[in-house]
C-alpha cells in the first residue's frame, strides 16, 4: 500500500513490498514505511535459523523508536558525540543506526541462540529539501532520474572491497564463489561506520531501497524498465520482486519504493 508525504512544494509517495524468494523457507527482510516521520529502511538479517529475522526487526524497531522519541528534541544523540557542523538530521540518522548496532551486538553475545546474528541495513530520511540516506552492508539505494539507474550506496561486501582494489573484474566477480561475504553489517561488532550520502531530490525521481535479493537477481537495466513503465508503485513494486523471483529467487527480495511527485 502506498502512502505520501508533502515535500517542499512537491510529495513524495511511497510504497514496499517484501517476499520470502524461491529458495528459503522463511523471510529474514524487514522493512519500514514512513507513518510519523518520512523515514524508510530495509534490512537484510543474516544469522541462519530465526536470528537473522530478529536481527533485522531489531534494527528497524530501535530505529523507528529513536525516531519517535527524538521528534521534538532532535539534538539527543547519547551516547554517541553531537555533530557540531549543524547537520542536525545526519546525526539523528547515524545515531538511530548506531543504537540498533549496539542492540544487535549485545543480544547477540547475552543470548547463545542469537549467537553471530546480523542485519544490513539501507535507510533515507526525506526532508524538505534533501533526503539523507545511512547504510551499512551490502542492501543498496538506487535512484532513477530521466532513466538513468544510479547505485548511491556502496556495498560493504568481500567482493566489491576486491573489485576496488582492482584484484577483479566485475566479469569474474559475477563467478566468484564467495561473493555474498559481508564485511560490514550491523551487530558484528560494538561499534559500527555508517556511510551517509545526502541527495538533492528533483521531480521526478524516484529512490528505490532494496535487500540483495532483488539487487542479485535482475540487473539495473530491468529495474529501470520496471519502474518507467508501471506508474502505480504498488505494482511497480510487485513486478520488481516478481522479476527476482522469475530470475531464481535465491534470497529474500525487499523492495521500497519513494517518487518524488507533483504537490
Amino acid at each position: 500500500m502506498s502512502t505520501s508525504f508533502p515535500l517542499d512544494g512537491m510529495r513524495v509517495r511511497f510504497s514496499g513490498e517484501t517476499h520470502v524468494g524461491m529458495a528459503r523457507t522463511h523471510n529474514e527482510d524487514s522493512l519500514h514505511m514512513p507513518v510519523d516521520e518520512r523515514l524508510a529502511i530495509v534490512a537484510d538479517g543474516m544469522g541462519g535459523h530465526a536470528s537473522g529475522e530478529v536481527a533485522s526487526r531489531m534494527a528497524v524497531e530501535t530505529m523507528v523508536e529513536y525516531f519517535r522519541d527524538t521528534a521534538e528534541e532532535q539534538a539527543l544523540t547519547w551516547p554517541y558525540k553531537v555533530d557540531h557542523e549543524g547537520r542536525a538530521d545526519i546525526t539523528r540518522l547515524v545515531t538511530a543506526i548506531k543504537l540498533a548496532n549496539l542492540r544487535i551486538h549485545e543480544a547477540s553475545t547475552r543470548e547463545a541462540a542469537k549467537k553471530g546474528m546480523g542485519t544490513t541495513v539501507v535507510s533515507a530520511l526525506f526532508l524538505d529539501d534533501r533526503i539523507v540516506i545511512g547504510h551499512v552492508g551490502d542492501s543498496r539505494v538506487y535512484r532513477v532520474r530521466e532513466g538513468e539507474i544510479v547505485q548511491i550506496t556502496d556495498d560493504h561486501s568481500l567482493i566489491n572491497d576486491y573489485i576496488k582494489m582492482k584484484r577483479m573484474t566485475p566479469e569474474e566477480a559475477a563467478n566468484w564463489p564467495h561473493k555474498n561475504v559481508i564485511v560490514r553489517a550491523l551487530g558484528m561488532k560494538e561499534t559500527v561506520q555508517v556511510d551517509v550520502h545526502v541527495e538533492t531530490p528533483r521531480l521526478g525521481d524516484l529512490f528505490l531501497l532494496c535487500s540483495d535479493g532483488l539487487s542479485s537477481m535482475i540487473g539495473d537495466e530491468k529495474i529501470v524498465d520496471i519502474v518507467k513503465h508501471e506508474h502505480d508503485l504498488d505494482r511497480a513494486a510487485e513486478e520488481l520482486i516478481g522479476a527476482a523471483n522469475e530470475a531464481g529467487g535465491k534470497d529474500n527480495i525487499t523492495v521500497v519504493l519513494a517518487r518524488i511527485e507533483p504537490a
